[in-house]
């Protein structure tokens, strides 16, 4: 499992002082930090302009954080949480803790580990009853598995590769925490994605692996079909990169994921960025800005995504027509509370 750190980015009069310039120089620079945390202050206030029809879960320093407009709730203490995810009906959160899957009521209370087994980043089906999470398959790779997310003392069955179903679990491994750059903490993220309809998941590596390097696959929940919608390196391709965290948009027509790409020559090259892909056509597209990730949909015209901001991670509203961009708070791994159904 891979988890992130996060730090809001801030300018501190210590680290000014710390630069070696003079007093006065010191107390202009601490002025002007000053005035870029009003600032941002600001763009958080009118967050509530954008208009997120709930609250938004996000991982600030470790822990799970719930907020709306300029409030925010603390979740979670003592860190070591990752990816927040909304149940369908808004209710309860399934959330990483030391790389096992939790789940909890969206106020924090109820807490309950579903199981043992080092997972990645949890889906919830869309009737609510199971959760999807990533974890060591039976060929060595990642592969996917469903476990209830009611049933007290329930095990976890093998939903891909196809060929690891009744096969015998392999043995629980412990991982360390991801560490390094952005790049390298994404390249691992194992994070998956049911679709709205529940027929598909989307998930890192997959049967594509004997092919190529990295790869990105959807995969047919009844059957254990899998298509692969992106790759990097192997199998002709002249690059290398990834492609992880993938997300649904609410009609099922989009899927939306954070890749890297290391092209041929320099040109080709590209950041950590966002891509997003028409599972009808087939056509992909990129949004947002350089070191855009983590996209979060709210509607087929916005998303939340974590972006950059002055030295850290903040939550940011995306226009996908348009662009726009409007900060809400510093915090990243976003998930979007459904509307109560």
């Amino acid at each position: 499992m891979k988890k992130f750190g996060q730090v809001a980015g801030s300018v501190t009069l210590a680290a000014v002082v710390g630069l070696g310039g003079s007093p006065a120089q010191a107390a202009q620079a601490a002025q002007a930090a000053q005035a870029a945390q009003a600032a941002q202050a600001a763009q958080a206030a009118a967050a509530p302009a954008a208009g997120l029809p709930g609250l938004v879960a996000y991982v600030r320093g470790g822990d799970v954080y719930v907020g709306k407009g300029t409030t925010e709730q603390r979740l979670t203490t003592g860190g070591g949480h990752a990816r927040p995810r909304w149940s369908p009906d808004g209710r309860r959160l399934a959330v990483l803790h030391q790389g096992r899957v939790w789940v909890m009521a969206a106020d924090g209370s109820g807490r309950r580990r579903l199981s043992t087994r080092p997972a990645g980043g949890a889906s919830w089906s869309p009737d609510g009853g199971s959760i999807a999470f990533a974890s060591l398959s039976c060929t060595g790779g990642p592969g996917v598995y469903r476990i209830s997310a009611t049933a007290a003392g329930a095990e976890p069955e093998v939903l891909f590769p196809r060929d690891c179903r009744g096969e015998e679990l392999p043995e629980e491994t412990t991982a360390g925490p991801a560490t390094g750059s952005l790049r390298e903490r994404l390249q691992y993220d194992n994070a998956v994605a049911w679709s709205p309809d529940g027929s598909r998941i989307a998930f890192r590596g997959g049967d594509c692996e004997s092919v190529y390097d990295a790869c990105l696959t959807i995969g047919t929940v009844t059957t254990g079909a899998e298509q692969t919608v992106e790759a990097y390196g192997g199998g002709g391709t002249q690059n290398r990169g990834f492609a992880v965290v993938p997300s649904w948009r609410p009609d099922g027509v989009k899927l939306s994921w954070t890749a890297y790409r290391q092209g041929e020559t320099a040109a080709d090259d590209r950041p950590v960025h966002l891509v997003e892909y028409d599972t009808a056509t087939g056509t992909k597209r990129t949004v947002g800005g350089a070191l855009d990730r983590e996209l979060a949909y709210v509607d087929g015209d916005r998303a939340v995504v974590t972006s950059r901001n002055n030295g850290g991670s903040w939550l940011t509203v995306l226009g996908l027509a348009n662009g726009t961009r409007t900060l809400l708070r510093s915090g990243s791994q976003p998930s979007i509370q459904p509307l109560p159904r």
